[in-house]
């Protein structure tokens, strides 16, 4: 791993770097993305962006200097070997008290880059009864408060899955802990709306332009009749799933083959679509 904070690459990334008052570290305060590389080059990389401004500018901190940002990825994938890796971008509220409120002073803003192991060919997803509030102040937002997520992924991992899929509210199909969730069923290849409280996921974004999606609110029961379900992320891209709650299911299914021959085809032709 390689890492960069506020301009500086760290010679070491054990290296102290961030102060213990940093409101990213005593209350979560802050904003981050999680980028795809391919072949040493960011994917998608305008629309992260762009979705960070969204979410800082979310939680009430100023928008974040991108030009910083790109500079500092570009310093942290050169020199390593990243056929296939992840860049993580961090931007917090910087020095703060120990409580939330917050000082006005300098953003907290980290890069970092490493190598990771590319995804299987199809996953396992459990259902869990917690809800995502899509009336909450944080929804839509990517922000570092993770630590429902973390505990749910906890969960699912525990029972054999590798991610935790949530309904809201109202009981409807939400979204995974980091992922959104798309389904087949009677032909009609389906994703929650937005307005469910899921997060617009870039890939998300990418398969919806890109293939016929129909954006509808279901119950998260739906997955149970389901014919096909895959996931998207940035790491994982296109995912199928070959069981919900241990409930067998076709993966990839047709559909879900014409959605992954759609993206490699379309991410082939451009790294920032």
């Amino acid at each position: 791993m390689r890492a960069w904070i506020n301009g500086r690459v760290l010679e070491r990334t054990d290296d102290p770097a961030v102060s213990i008052l940093d409101h990213g570290i005593t209350v979560g305060d802050g904003a981050f993305e999680t980028v795809q590389i391919v072949d040493g080059q960011p994917f998608a990389l305008t629309r992260h962006l762009d979705r960070l401004i969204l979410s800082a500018t979310g939680i009430g901190l100023a928008a974040p200097d991108t030009d910083a940002i790109r500079a500092g990825a570009k310093s942290v994938i050169a020199g390593q070997d990243l056929a296939y890796g992840l860049l993580r971008i961090t931007v917090t509220a910087g020095i703060g008290p120990l409580g939330s409120g917050r000082f006005d002073g300098e953003q907290t803003i980290i890069v970092a880059a490493q190598p990771v192991e590319r995804p299987g060919p199809s996953t396992a997803v459990v259902t869990v009864p917690w809800p995502r509030n899509e009336r909450g102040a944080l929804a839509g937002l990517k922000t570092t408060s993770y630590a429902e997520n973390a505990l749910l992924l906890s969960r699912a991992r525990a029972e054999g899955a590798s991610e935790a899929i949530l309904p809201n509210t109202l009981g409807e199909l939400c979204e995974g802990t980091g992922c959104n969730v798309f389904y087949a069923l009677d032909g009609t290849l389906v994703t929650p709306t937005l307005a469910s409280g899921c997060l617009a996921g870039i890939t998300r974004a990418l398969v919806t332009e890109w293939c016929d999606v129909v954006e509808r609110d279901d119950t998260i029961d739906v997955l149970l009749a389901a014919d096909e379900v895959f996931v998207t992320s940035s790491i994982r891209a296109v995912l199928p799933v070959h069981s919900v709650d241990q409930r067998p299911i076709e993966a990839p299914g047709p559909m879900t083959r014409d959605v992954l021959e759609t993206w490699e085809r379309k991410t082939a032709e451009d790294v920032d679509p």
